[in-house]
C-alpha cells in the first residue's frame, strides 16, 4: 500500500492544477446540487421491531386521514387569579381563537374546543386547545406557525395566562457562534504547531473543501433520502474534525521529509506513501465505527452514520490527492523561517530534546506509576456513569424560559403530571368474535391497573374492527412508575389476546421512548461487540501484533466510560451546567451514548494509528523497543497533541448548538478526545508498551504468514526506493534546503 500511496502522491504533486481543478469541479456540483434541492424536511422518526412502531404503523392502516404522525399542539390558557376559564368573557375568548384556528392555516387536520371535548381542570382555572397538522413538524410552513404564535395573543391582553407547547414549534437548529470559535481556535493551532500560515491554512482549506462536498451531497440527497435535520450538523462536525487532522499528518511528514534534505516531489510521494497510509486506515477505523451503527436498526441513525462515514471518505481521498496537489503550489513558503530554524536546530547532535522525547523518557522511567494515575483518574471520572438514565427529550426538558415548558408546567399544575405523558392503546379487533367486548375487557384491566390516573372511553374506526383508548398516567412521562406501567398495559394485553384473540399495542410519544431506549441498551453490546472485533483485526494487520490492538480496545472503553461519566455529571446531575450552557438537566438522551461510542472509536484509533505507527516503523527498522517509544514520541507527539487540540474545539464548537442532541454530542465527543488523547495515548499507551517490552509486537509465525501485509509503516517502499525503483520517475528536482 505504501508504494501505490507514494505514486499516488507524486502524481498529484506533478498533475496539481488538474487535482485541483477536479476538487473545485466537485464542490462546484455539490453545491449546485445543495441550492437545486428542495427544503429538507425532518426525517421520518421509526423504530422497526417494536410494539410502539407496529401499532403507529396499525394506526395509519386502520384510521386512514388521522395523521398519526403529524405534528401537534397544545394552546393553554389559565385564568387570572379568582377567574375561571369557563367564565363567560373568558369562555367567548378561548372559543374566538378555536375559530380563528380552524381558518389559520390549510394544513391544520382538526381544532378541538376545550369546552366540547373537556379539556378544562377541573377547578377550572386551566383550559387547552388541541391542534393537530397534516403533516410533521419540520413541514410547518411559516404561515401555519405564526397563526398559532398569535393565536393567544388577544387572551393574553385581556388577562389571561397563554402558553403554547407541542412539537408543532420544533424548528431547524440554530448554528452557534461557538462553532466558528472553534475553527479559529484549529486555525491558532495550526499556526503555532507548524509556524507558517501557508502550512496552517492548508489543512483548514482542505477540511472545509470536503465539508463543503459532504454536506452538499446532504443537502441535495436530504428529501430523496430522507435525511434528517441533525445529519448534516454532525456529518460537518465529523468531517471538519478528522478532514483537518489527516492533511496536518501529511503536511507534517511532508515537512520533515523536506528537512531532511528530499526534493518537493519525492517529500510529498513520501509523505503519502507513509502517513497517508496511517490516514488510509484510520479513516477505516472511523468509517467501520459510523457504518456499523446500522446494526442498531434504527432507520434514522443509520442514515446519520452512513452520511458522516461517506463525509470521512471525502476527507481521506482529500488528504491523499488533494493536499499533496496543494503543497506543490506552496513551494518552499510551506516552510517558515521560524520552522526552518527550528528544524534545522532540531537536527542538531547537541539540540535539546523535544518536550515529547523528555515525556516519553519520563514514562519509560515510570511506567507502572503513569499506567495507575491514568487508570485510577478515568476510573473516577467515570463513576457518575453508573447513574446514567436515558430517555428522548420532551417539551419538560425544554429551558424554564421557553413557552413549550411553561405550557407542561400549567398542564402538569391543571390536570396532572402524567397529562403530558398519555399513553394510545390500540385494540386491533378483526381476530374477535366479539370485538365490542375485548375492547370493553382492556378498559377493564388498564382501570384496575395502578398508577392510572384516566382512562377515556375507546374510540373505533369506521370499519368497526380497531379501537383507540388514551390512558393518563399518574406520574410524569420520563418517571420509572410510567415505564412500568407501559409494561403492565402490555403484560395485561397479552392475557386479553389470549382469551378473546384482540391484538393489545400500546404507542403513543411516551411509549415510543421507553421502546427507543430499551432498543438502544439492547444494541450497545453487539454493536461494541462488532466495532470492537473488526477494528481489532484491522489494527492486527497494520502493527503485526495482537497485545497492541488489544491494548487499544481496552484503552478506548476506559476512554468512552469516562466520557459517559462526565455527561451524566453535566447533563444529568447539573455539574458545571452553566458553564456550558445547559439551561434544564435530565435523562441523557438515548442515541448519544451509542452515537459517542462510535464516533470516539474511530477517533481513538486515529491517534493509536499515527502515534504507535512511528513506534512501529522505528521498532522495523531496528531500534530497541523503548527507543522506539522514544522516536514515536519525538516524532509524532506535537501533532497528535495539535491533533487533538483541534478536534476538542472543533466538537466544543458545537456545544452552542441550540439542538439539545447536538449539543450534548460536541460536549461528549470534545472530552472524550480529551481522555482518549491525552490520558490514553499520551501515557497509558507508552507505559503498557514499555512495560510489554518486545512482547508487545510479537505475533504468532503461523498468523503472520497468514495476514497480508500491507506495509504501512513503509518498510517496503524504503528497500524500493534505495533499490532506485518508483522514485526515479519524472518530475520536479528542485531542492528545498532547510
Amino acid at each position: 500500500m505504501a508504494t501505490f500511496l507514494y505514486k499516488l502522491g507524486r502524481l498529484a504533486f506533478r498533475r496539481r492544477r488538474y487535482v485541483a481543478l477536479i476538487w473545485v469541479a466537485l464542490l462546484a456540483l455539490a453545491g449546485f446540487g445543495a441550492a437545486s434541492a428542495s427544503t429538507a424536511t425532518s426525517s421520518s422518526f421509526s423504530i422497526p421491531g417494536t410494539e410502539a412502531q407496529r401499532a403507529f404503523d396499525l394506526l395509519d392502516e386502520r384510521f386512514p386521514g388521522g395523521s398519526a404522525d403529524g405534528a401537534t399542539a397544545r394552546v393553554v390558557f389559565k385564568a387570572p387569579g379568582g377567574e375561571k376559564v369557563t367564565d363567560a368573557a373568558n369562555k367567548a375568548e378561548i372559543q374566538e381563537i378555536v375559530g380563528e384556528l380552524k381558518s389559520g392555516s390549510d394544513q391544520i387536520a382538526s381544532v378541538a374546543d376545550p369546552f366540547a371535548a373537556k379539556a378544562v381542570s377541573q377547578n377550572g382555572s386551566t383550559a387547552y386547545i388541541s391542534v393537530s397538522y397534516k403533516v410533521s413538524s419540520m413541514e410547518l410552513t411559516d404561515g401555519a406557525r405564526e397563526a398559532l404564535e398569535e393565536a393567544g395573543e388577544a387572551a393574553q391582553s385581556s388577562g389571561m395566562t397563554v402558553e403554547i407547547g407541542g412539537d408543532a414549534l420544533q424548528v431547524m437548529p440554530e448554528t452557534g457562534a461557538t462553532e466558528i470559535i472553534g475553527v479559529a481556535v484549529a486555525a491558532v493551532v495550526l499556526v503555532i504547531t507548524f509556524g507558517s500560515l501557508i502550512a496552517a491554512g492548508l489543512p483548514l482549506l482542505t477540511a472545509l473543501i470536503g465539508v463543503g462536498i459532504g454536506v452538499s451531497l446532504i443537502t441535495a440527497l436530504a428529501n430523496v433520502l430522507d435525511l434528517g435535520s441533525t445529519t448534516s450538523t454532525l456529518a460537518m462536525m465529523i468531517g471538519l474534525a478528522v478532514g483537518i487532522d489527516y492533511a496536518l499528518f501529511i503536511v507534517s511528514r511532508y515537512r520533515a521529509e523536506l528537512a531532511e534534505g528530499r526534493e518537493r516531489e519525492e517529500a510529498a510521494g513520501r509523505a503519502v506513501g507513509t502517513a497517508g497510509s496511517a490516514v488510509v486506515f484510520a479513516g477505516l477505523t472511523v468509517v467501520i465505527a459510523l457504518v456499523g451503527l446500522a446494526v442498531v436498526n434504527i432507520p434514522m441513525l443509520s442514515k446519520m452514520g452512513f452520511a458522516a462515514a461517506g463525509t470521512v471518505a471525502i476527507a481521506v481521498l482529500i488528504a491523499l490527492t488533494l493536499v499533496p496537489a496543494l503543497l506543490g503550489f506552496a513551494g518552499k513558503r510551506i516552510m517558515g523561517r521560524r520552522a526552518r530554524k527550528a528544524a534545522e536546530a532540531e537536527n542538531r547532535p547537541e539540540a535539546k530534546p523535544n518536550m515529547g522525547t523528555r515525556w516519553a523518557r519520563f514514562v519509560l522511567r515510570k511506567p507502572v506509576w503513569v499506567l495507575l494515575a491514568g487508570v485510577i483518574g478515568l476510573g473516577a471520572v467515570a463513576v457518575p456513569a453508573a447513574s446514567l438514565e436515558m430517555g428522548l427529550p420532551d417539551d419538560g426538558s425544554q429551558p424554564r424560559s421557553t413557552t413549550q415548558r411553561q405550557a407542561y408546567d400549567l398542564l402538569s399544575e391543571g390536570f396532572g403530571p402524567g397529562f403530558n405523558g398519555p399513553l394510545l392503546v390500540v385494540v386491533d379487533t378483526k381476530g374477535s368474535e366479539d370485538g365490542r367486548a375485548a375492547v370493553d375487557r382492556v378498559s377493564q384491566e388498564i382501570e384496575g391497573i395502578g398508577h392510572v390516573a384516566a382512562v377515556t372511553p375507546a374510540a373505533f374506526n369506521k370499519a368497526g374492527d380497531a379501537a383507540t383508548i388514551t390512558v393518563i398516567p399518574e406520574d410524569r412521562p420520563s418517571s420509572v412508575r410510567t415505564e412500568d406501567l407501559v409494561h403492565e398495559i402490555r403484560d395485561a394485553g397479552r392475557d386479553v389476546k389470549g382469551d378473546t384473540g384482540a391484538e393489545v399495542l400500546v404507542t403513543g410519544a411516551t411509549a415510543m421512548n421507553i421502546d427507543f431506549s430499551e432498543k438502544m441498551n439492547a444494541a450497545l453490546l453487539p454493536y461494541l461487540a462488532l466495532v470492537v472485533g473488526l477494528a481489532f483485526l484491522l489494527l492486527m494487520v497494520v502493527f503485526r501484533s495482537l497485545l497492541v490492538p488489544l491494548k487499544a480496545a481496552l484503552g478506548f472503553l476506559l476512554s468512552v466510560v469516562a466520557a459517559l461519566g462526565a455527561v451524566v455529571a453535566v447533563f444529568q446531575w447539573g455539574w458545571l451546567a452553566s458553564l456550558f450552557g445547559v439551561e434544564q438537566t435530565g435523562p441523557i438522551m438515548s442515541m448519544m451514548p451509542i452515537f459517542m461510542v462510535g464516533v470516539v472509536f474511530g477517533l481513538a484509533m486515529d491517534y493509536e494509528v499515527f502515534l504507535v505507527t512511528r513506534m512501529r516503523e522505528a521498532y522495523v527498522h531496528g531500534e530497541t523497543p523503548g527507543q522506539a517509544i522514544v522516536t514515536g514520541f519525538r516524532h509524532g507527539a506535537r501533532v497528535v497533541t495539535a491533533a487533538a487540540v483541534i478536534m476538542m474545539a472543533v466538537f466544543a464548537g458545537f456545544i452552542g448548538s441550540s439542538e439539545s442532541m447536538v449539543k450534548m454530542i460536541g460536549f461528549s465527543l470534545a472530552i472524550a478526545v480529551f481522555f482518549d488523547a491525552f490520558v490514553v495515548r499520551m501515557a497509558i499507551v507508552p507505559a503498557v508498551l514499555a512495560l510489554l517490552g518486545r512482547r508487545a509486537w510479537w505475533l504468532p509465525r503461523w498468523l503472520d504468514r497468514v495476514l497480508p501485509n500491507v506495509d504501512v509503516e513503509g518498510e517496503g517502499l524504503r528497500k524500493e526506493l534505495s533499490d532506485g525503483g518508483p522514485a526515479e520517475g519524472g518530475g520536479e528536482r528542485e531542492l528545498v534546503r532547510v
